[in-house]
């Protein structure tokens, strides 16, 4: 996503090495990584901590090399993806934990208008997404229902 206050997106990080194909050092069958994504993603990880675990404990520096596809298609292919995208579901628990704080905190507004930011970037998120095609074109985001979004 872009940066907060002026859409661009940062210059600064480190990029992985161009590779079409796994690495020699791999000795792990793409029907295997596939089965541990899956194991995986029924402990409740995300995609993103699922990608480290395979970088850091099986040796695995990229699930798409050695099974052809994103760790997302493996869990869609299994019938087992979420029904909001991982990106937005995040953004939908900290809007969450923002308005469970605030009904506590009423004078705070610095997370008044953190939580204002948070649910406009959902907002933005609902736009695009409906337009992609990810979402159904009446899906629409509201506060008080939020909740039952995420729940699995």
């Amino acid at each position: 996503m872009a940066r907060m206050y002026s859409r661009r997106k940062g210059k600064s990080g480190s990029t992985r090495p161009y590779r079409t194909e796994s690495p020699p050092w791999v000795d792990v069958g793409s029907d295997e990584v596939e089965q541990i994504i899956i194991n995986l993603w029924k402990q409740d990880k995300s995609s993103s901590e699922i990608g480290m675990i395979l970088r850091d404990r099986h040796g695995i520096p990229d699930a798409t090399l050695v099974t052809k596809k994103k760790i997302m298609q493996t869990v869609k292919d299994q019938d087992l993806a979420p029904n909001v995208p991982e990106g937005m579901r995040n953004l939908i628990v900290k809007a969450l934990r923002l308005r469970t704080h605030l009904s506590g905190n009423k004078k705070d507004v610095h997370n008044k208008r953190a939580l204002q930011l948070t649910e406009s970037k959902i907002r933005r998120l609902v736009k695009y997404y409906r337009k992609t095609g990810v979402l159904p074109k009446d899906w629409t985001y509201r506060p008080d229902t939020a909740e039952m979004l995420i729940a699995k």
